[in-house]
């Protein structure tokens, strides 16, 4: 608790950030990413924090208070990006991963969720990471937005958990996505987000679908346990460019058959306002 004091004192220069998101007791995860990592800290135990009356009046359950698989495949991918300035909004944010690494790669980012216990969640951490002020943070249920303008960028990780989600999904991009912009949606195969892109046409919008991976980190972390455990065991695992060829074949095979249930891996649309002129 100390060494978390002295980092957000140091960062924040204000006792008021601290008494925002220390109520929470919360613990540190260091993210490897492209350009170097990032210091999330978020609350130890979702379950603790389940409001049993706010479900009950708006399905409202603490998924912000973790960093989920799709947000870093998000992240991953705006870390490999160049923001010049540009404007992103990321919907349904949580702590934020992908709305700081976005500041850090030059974007002008606009975070939003529907809880302000998950905006102090990202404030903490833009500040613990040298970002303050690098972020706005607002109140925004993205399925029922208020117009707060278009951004050149609209990105979400993880957020299309129920059946109506797609279609409210696409109609607030449809909403704040600027003419010539881009959109970014991350998701874990859930089979209610196959509605998405459908919807997302259904608006003029044009989606293509990227193909399933886990978070490069991971697949970092399992070789190493493999090979660990390969070396105590006399076990020799294959080169790792033949397990990866074999992992994108699954996926392709998986595409085919037009269901991703099984693989938990998050995959990527992307949607544009108008056919596909260029890529990030």
């Amino acid at each position: 608790m100390w060494r978390l004091c002295w980092l957000v004192d140091e960062a924040a220069g204000s006792g008021r950030m601290v008494a925002e998101f220390q109520r929470f007791s919360p613990v540190e995860r260091v993210i490897d990413l492209p350009g170097g990592p990032l210091h999330i800290w978020h609350p130890p135990d979702i379950d603790a924090l389940i409001d049993v009356a706010a479900f009950e009046a708006d399905e409202r359950i603490p998924y912000w208070a973790n960093v989920w698989e799709s947000a870093l495949v998000l992240a991953e991918d705006l870390a490999n990006s160049v923001g010049n300035g540009l404007s992103l909004l990321e919907l349904g944010c949580g702590l934020g991963l992908p709305a700081l690494v976005a500041a850090r790669q030059g974007f002008f980012v606009t975070a939003t969720d529907y809880e302000e216990a998950a905006l102090e969640g990202v404030r903490f951490n833009a500040a613990v990471n040298g970002l303050a002020g690098q972020v706005t943070t607002r109140v925004l249920d993205w399925r029922s937005p208020e117009p707060v303008g278009v951004f050149e960028r609209v990105v979400a990780a993880d957020v299309l958990y129920e059946q109506h989600h797609a279609a409210a999904l696409a109609a607030a991009i449809d909403l704040l996505l600027a003419p010539d912009g881009l959109a970014l949606v991350a998701d874990p195969g859930r089979l209610k987000a196959e509605a998405f892109p459908p919807a997302c046409q259904a608006r003029g919008l044009v989606v293509e679908t990227e193909p399933a991976r886990r978070p490069r980190g991971a697949i970092r972390k399992l070789l190493e346990h493999m090979e660990l455990t390969g070396r105590r065991s006399g076990f020799q695992p294959r080169p790792h460019p033949s397990r990866a060829r074999c992992a994108c074949a699954s996926r392709r095979r998986a595409a085919r058959r037009g269901s991703r249930s099984d693989d938990p891996r998050p995959s990527r649309a992307r949607v544009f306002p108008r056919p596909l002129l260029g890529r990030w």
